[in-house]
């Protein structure tokens, strides 16, 4: 959000203002952390509406596609620490679930 913006909410329900910010921190954080060549969020809660995790307004469920040179030479499992690193504060929150495919350049290439 914008440094002094303050959006209210109701009865805890977020507004439209602050679902789209999810996605958009995500960038921002993934952007910062990672300086990825390809970045991909797409916002998949509609698909998980009535399960467990799934909140009114959605942006709690996504899939990302990542590509970083950042992730040369790093097992699958360290490329998701990062990602998970970099998104603690919305995984601790907003976001109940994160799907990702993380590759480095040559493999995105690859196919």
């Amino acid at each position: 959000m914008t440094e002094g913006l303050t959006v209210p909410s109701c009865a805890g329900q977020p507004t439209g203002q602050e679902r789209m910010a999810t996605a958009d921190r995500i960038r921002d954080k993934l952007t910062r952390a990672l300086a990825p060549s390809r970045l991909e969020i797409v916002d998949e809660s509609h698909l998980h509406k009535g399960h467990a995790g799934a909140r009114e307004g959605g942006e709690t469920h996504f899939r990302l596609l990542v590509v970083a040179e950042r992730f040369t030479g790093l097992s699958r499992v360290e490329r998701h620490r990062l990602v998970n690193a970099a998104l603690a504060e919305e995984l601790a929150d907003r976001v109940h679930a994160l799907a990702m495919r993380t590759l480095s350049p040559d493999e995105a290439s690859a196919g």
